[in-house]
């Protein structure tokens, strides 16, 4: 059997980050209509023990038209348990890149959220 395609229908970048006086974080923020997803983790930046850290948010087509419910239905891909699924990200290029090697945890989220 081929590859089948999924495309995500939204994404979301969340952090925990300080603002820029270094003394409130961010927890509100939302970067919803952002271009790229951004994933970091900064030590060390408010006090030598700080930690500000981003999460990745990405939503696929599961239920719907254009589904893998309904390419399931329809016999484009095989039954649950029967088939991987892989995710493709890449590297933005930029100024600070993450280091070679880089391995992040892929977790179901378990309700729904709203990009943007």
């Amino acid at each position: 059997m081929g590859i089948k395609r999924f495309h995500a229908v939204a994404d979301n970048t969340i952090t925990n980050a300080f603002d820029i006086s270094l003394k409130n974080r961010a927890t509100g923020s939302n970067m919803g209509a952002s271009d790229i997803l951004e994933v970091f983790s900064i030590y060390g930046q408010e006090t030598t023990a700080s930690a500000e850290l981003s999460r990745v948010l990405i939503k696929f087509p599961v239920t719907g038209s254009n589904s893998v419910e309904s390419a399931r239905s329809a016999g484009d891909i095989p039954a649950s348990g029967s088939v991987s699924f892989y995710l493709r990200m890449f590297n933005a290029r930029h100024s600070e890149q993450l280091p070679k090697g880089t391995t992040m945890n892929i977790l179901a989220v378990s309700q729904s959220w709203q990009e943007g």
